[in-house]
């Protein structure tokens, strides 16, 4: 079909990050070395990774690069760590100039262990030697994909997709779903998929944005930002969604993120391009609604997370600097703990969604960091001449991806982390966490 796009999921030894120089493609074993950000590579050399530091690594691509995705909820359980494991998807493009763009449900599976240990191997079986397995199913989209998240309400799966045209639309995903799942449904799907159409869209920003989050404590309600620095909050009510026109206003640049409070239903947290970070009540009049701020980062804020468990908001900006803001002394405007690891601007964080000190970052420097703020520094000292200084709470640095833009953790599938970059998609678990 002419708007189909390439999708493939990639054994871990068939990746691109695999050395053709490795010991079985060659007469002698490849010179290896430990490799750290920064550190200058040569032509031709490649990043391989440590299948020792993962419990399970594979890689997805999807075609025209996804720039945003967020987990699908699923019916098999929580807290799965029992291989191989599933995991549902959705994501946007960001297609060339001229190729259509789409929203794209992925179904991951066979997702096997990639570190056996001797036992595994022992046990060997036709399931172990099985490939990954990626299905998808689509649907075009008006605009590039600037964000897109997702929320279940009354048990309708629906996500809230930001497009470069300047609109917001909600999509219901029971039916793509359900091809996904049922072969038999596929090709009554693609015969309708065509005429698949927002279940609602509001064009009432002034611009395109990137600012999107569902509420975890009220379905259905909705807020969103944009680039000229106007936030809409969306109500759901019978028949449908409404939107307050009234913009609630304070940011003076583009507002970049929204987070919405785990546990008060009326409270959300935005970051913006004016540096600052903002705390919102949308009892107050929108003009009104601006309760705290704090000026955040030296350069743009782009991206914040609210942590579920502990009055805690990280934030990442254009300074490559990730920072932990403790809500109850916000107006103090001093974060509790900072990080100058990264050496290119943050792209995404996020929480942990059971271990209320963990949290991950990524960043323009094809870096993903994993940090423990529970770790303390070692009064003696562990400093080993030649290697850079790092902090205590620095768990674990994930590479080989181009140009990460957003990753998230699976909620159901513990220490499982997802990434997208232009390269594509990485799924994986660390021994870290």
């Amino acid at each position: 079909m002419a708007d189909h796009e390439e999708v493939e999921m990639l054994d871990a030894d068939d990746s691109g990050d695999s050395d053709e120089e490795s010991p079985q493609n060659s007469d002698k074993p490849a010179e290896t070395k430990v490799y750290l950000p920064g550190d200058p590579m040569g032509e031709e050399e490649e990043l391989v990774h440590d299948e020792s530091a993962y419990i399970m690594y594979h890689q997805a691509q999807t075609g025209a690069p996804c720039l945003s995705f967020d987990v699908l909820q699923d019916s098999l359980g929580e807290k799965r760590e029992t291989f191989p494991l599933t995991a549902y998807m959705v994501a946007g493009t960001q297609a060339e100039i001229g190729r259509p763009n789409h929203v794209i449900l992925m179904k991951m599976s066979n997702l096997n262990k990639t570190n056996t240990d001797e036992d595994d191997e022992d046990d060997e079986s036709d399931d172990e030697e099985e490939k990954p397995q990626l299905d998808t199913v689509m649907f075009q989209h008006q605009g590039g994909v600037n964000r897109i998240r997702t929320t279940v309400v009354q048990g309708t799966h629906l996500a809230a997709s930001w497009s470069d045209k300047g609109s917001v639309h909600i999509w219901d995903l029971s039916k793509p779903l359900r091809a996904l799942e049922d072969p038999s449904a596929i090709a009554n799907f693609e015969k309708q998929k065509d005429k698949m159409q927002p279940v609602y869209s509001f064009p009432g920003h002034q611009s395109e944005g990137f600012a999107v989050d569902w509420s975890t404590t009220v379905n259905g309600r909705l807020a969103t930002g944009d680039c000229r620095k106007d936030i809409h909050v969306w109500t759901l009510q019978d028949g449908g969604w409404t939107v307050d026109q009234r913009p609630f206003t304070g940011h003076t640049q583009s507002v970049e993120d929204i987070q919405w409070s785990p546990n008060e239903a009326t409270v959300f947290a935005s970051c913006s391009v004016d540096k600052t970070i903002r705390i919102w009540d949308v009892r107050a009049a929108p003009s009104k609604a601006n309760m705290l701020t704090t000026t955040a980062h030296e350069r743009d804020v782009n991206v914040i997370s609210w942590n579920r468990h502990e009055p805690f908001i990280v934030s990442g900006g254009d300074d490559g600097v990730v920072k932990v803001w403790d809500l109850r002394q916000f107006q103090k405007g001093v974060a509790v703990a900072v990080f100058k690891h990264h050496t290119a601007p943050i792209t995404s964080v996020e929480w942990h969604p059971d271990d209320s000190t963990v949290f991950a970052a990524s960043g323009a420097d094809d870096q993903l960091t994993m940090w423990d703020l529970a770790v303390e520094k070692d009064d003696e000292g562990t400093a080993v001449q030649g290697v850079p200084d790092v902090p205590p709470q620095l768990l674990f640095v994930h590479m080989g991806q181009n140009d990460i833009k957003e990753l998230h953790w699976h909620p159901q599938l513990p220490g499982v982390l997802v990434s997208t970059a232009h390269s594509g998609f990485n799924i994986f678990r660390t021994i870290s966490v």
